[in-house]
């Protein structure tokens, strides 16, 4: 009996251990779950650094997509230089252009001092616009398949969340970490820059009449485009410099409903043909019509190619995050506005290809 008790009581004592260490392990875990980077840790567990820390670190990577044609591969070249001497963030840049243009691109790279930089070259296949874009055979060297590479961000770009898309003629002044961060409206792909709310074109604006509303890209007599309920002097959007939300872009089939678009002009020609003339913008003002959020206009201070005289004061070209030079005189062809500005970050061909008026050769010592 005595014998029985004590085993009895030896069980009874284990069970009670048993399940003190239970409660025990437990209420570890939840501490260990619970605690905050300063407390309690397992010892092979590096706590997270102080959220002060991060927003200070630039180690976040940033995609950047330009499109790089041959006979512009100077403008892209520049414009890259200027955003990578503008940041200590971790920008990788997806470089499209044709497959005849890769190796004079990849040389111009290697050779220079963007050897450094994190690229990726990506061959866009012109084969995707068939049956989308209706070229005419007397002015079929004007055709520009490049452009469109906008439309095909996902494809072009398919891990990351967040992607800036800018022209080849433009040049950053500023961290593009803070184009970066422009924040999106729930359920917008995409922010652009509008043509007339914008500090750039308080200027631009003046007597140009139709050409900075939808008017000017869409063709309002064919009643496709009247069905849309579009207002006509709805203020356009300039889609050289935007920054687009890849997720969102993809949930809504950005790019289906731009070629939807495409396709529906080449059979109905629905685009404007007496004021902007321009065959990408129109699909992208259709899809985005009153679905997209703003950048600062500072970060797209435009029309610098539209003609060529100077349109800004020296300050206001100073003071801007990013020039572009959208329009005809180009800052490496004609004769355009603060041409010195451009050169400062363009980078002589190595190959001697690139046909650049040299007005200031100065200024190609200093990069």
């Amino acid at each position: 009996v005595n014998i029985s008790i004590l085993i009895v009581a030896v069980v009874i004592f284990l069970l009670v251990l048993h399940h003190n260490f239970l409660s025990l392990s437990d209420f570890l875990k939840r501490e260990l779950s619970d605690s905050s980077p300063l407390g309690l840790q397992p010892i092979d567990f590096i706590p997270a650094a102080p959220q002060r820390l991060i927003d200070e670190r630039n180690d976040k990577e940033i995609s950047v997509v330009i499109a790089a044609s041959d006979e512009r591969l100077g403008g892209a070249i520049a414009a890259m230089n200027s955003i990578y001497h503008h940041t200590t963030s971790n920008v990788v840049f997806h470089i499209v252009t044709l497959n005849d243009t890769a190796d004079h691109l990849r040389l111009w790279l290697s050779s220079t001092a963007l050897k450094n930089m994190r690229y990726q070259i990506l061959d866009f296949d012109p084969r995707v616009l068939e049956g989308k874009v209706q070229v005419d055979p007397q002015k079929a060297d004007t055709f520009k398949p490049l452009t469109f590479a906008r439309f095909y961000l996902p494809s072009l770009v398919p891990h990351a969340e967040k992607v800036i898309y800018v022209d080849d003629d433009v040049i950053v002044q500023d961290d593009i970490l803070e184009l970066y961060n422009t924040p999106l409206k729930p359920g917008h792909a995409a922010a652009f820059s509008d043509d007339c709310d914008s500090t750039t074109n308080k200027v631009a604006v003046r007597g140009a009449g139709n050409q900075y509303n939808y008017i000017g890209f869409l063709d309002y007599k064919k009643e496709t485009i009247r069905k849309l309920a579009m207002k006509a002097n709805t203020c356009s959007f300039n889609p050289g410099v935007f920054v687009a939300n890849l997720t969102e872009w993809k949930l809504q089939n950005i790019t289906k409903q731009l070629e939807k678009w495409m396709a529906l002009n080449v059979v109905e020609e629905l685009y404007s043909k007496t004021l902007a003339g321009s065959i990408t913008t129109p699909p992208l003002l259709i899809v985005f019509y009153k679905q997209h959020s703003g950048i600062d206009p500072m970060w797209n201070v435009r029309h610098l190619g539209s003609s060529a005289g100077k349109r800004y004061s020296p300050q206001f070209v100073k003071a801007a995050k990013l020039l572009h030079w959208n329009g005809h005189f180009k800052p490496w062809g004609r004769t355009a506005s603060y041409t010195e500005v451009w050169e400062k970050w363009y980078i002589p061909d190595p190959t001697g290809k690139f046909n650049l008026i040299r007005r200031h050769p100065e200024a190609y010592e200093a990069k």
